[in-house]
């Protein structure tokens, strides 16, 4: 289904990680591409360390091309919690590198796993230099890159503060922003403030809701602002991917029923009002 607008909604695998930590749905991203596609979003954005037997790029292209889904991107989250990548950071981010490299286009969209506020200045440091080498790397081979901070109180790129550090030390040349609205709200930031803020660097869009109650709400049903949100994208011509990942306590138990009601909300809801 296509939007009346330049940019395209996608599905955020996360959706289905959520319930015990991916094993649930491990190895079932053919499963949610299906979903993705009668959700009628035009995406998916998996997380490569849950792919399972869909890293191999002729699999993953043919399953795709069976349900008119789109690479968007994949989310490559890994600790990044020295001053470089480890031997295995670095191999994993050259795995989906070079799986990237056969779908043109799409993101590499870097999140780092939460892991405490210690030592704050040097490792928000050492995280915005790691990804600017991955992000360098990986456009060197012509995949572009977008970096996703995160809300979780253990996260270093929670806060105002946390932003204001990390987005304006990433290097615009290789790295863009994805600014995540139920992340950004969770950490006390109005979403579109800060999108105008940083407006710039915005090529990737992740659409979650949230109501505080302690956090995430199912897509539609908490506080922030889509109306307001997706108009401002519309009037500034962004032609790139917005991906919806709901983190709501329903996607615990019912991740299908979730990402069908999510593309019914963007498209017979959200889209409608704008």
């Amino acid at each position: 289904m296509s939007s009346p607008v330049s940019f395209r909604f996608g599905a955020e695998a996360y959706t289905w990680f959520m319930n015990n930590n991916g094993l649930t749905h491990a190895n079932r991203l053919g499963h949610m591409i299906d979903i993705t596609a009668r959700a009628g979003f035009d995406g998916i954005e998996p997380i490569f360390n849950w792919m399972g037997d869909l890293p191999d790029p002729e699999s993953l292209g043919q399953k795709l091309t069976e349900q008119g889904v789109e690479l968007a991107a994949i989310a490559l989250a890994l600790d990044w919690n020295g001053t470089e990548e480890t031997e295995q950071e670095r191999y994993e981010a050259d795995r989906a590198i070079a799986l990237l490299k056969h779908f043109p286009g799409a993101l590499l969209c870097t999140v780092q796993k939460p892991t405490g506020r210690h030592e704050l200045e040097t490792r928000r440091r050492n995280l915005v230099n790691i990804v600017n080498r991955v992000s360098r790397r990986a456009v060197d081979q012509g995949v572009p890159c977008s970096f996703h901070p995160n809300s979780p109180h253990s996260s270093i790129t929670r806060t105002e503060e946390d932003y204001r550090v990390i987005i304006e030390s990433l290097d615009a040349s290789v790295t863009g922003w994805t600014p995540d609205v139920g992340h950004l709200i969770n950490g006390g930031m109005d979403p579109l403030t800060k999108m105008k803020e940083y407006a710039s660097l915005i090529n990737l869009v992740h659409y979650k809701d949230w109501n505080g109650e302690p956090e995430f709400a199912l897509l539609g049903k908490g506080k922030v602002d889509f109306h307001s949100i997706t108009k401002w994208l519309i009037e500034q011509e962004y032609d790139g991917w917005i991906i919806c990942e709901d983190e709501g306590p329903e996607a615990m138990d019912d991740p299908d029923g979730v990402t069908l009601h999510d593309g019914r909300w963007v498209y017979e809801t959200l889209l409608p009002s704008v």
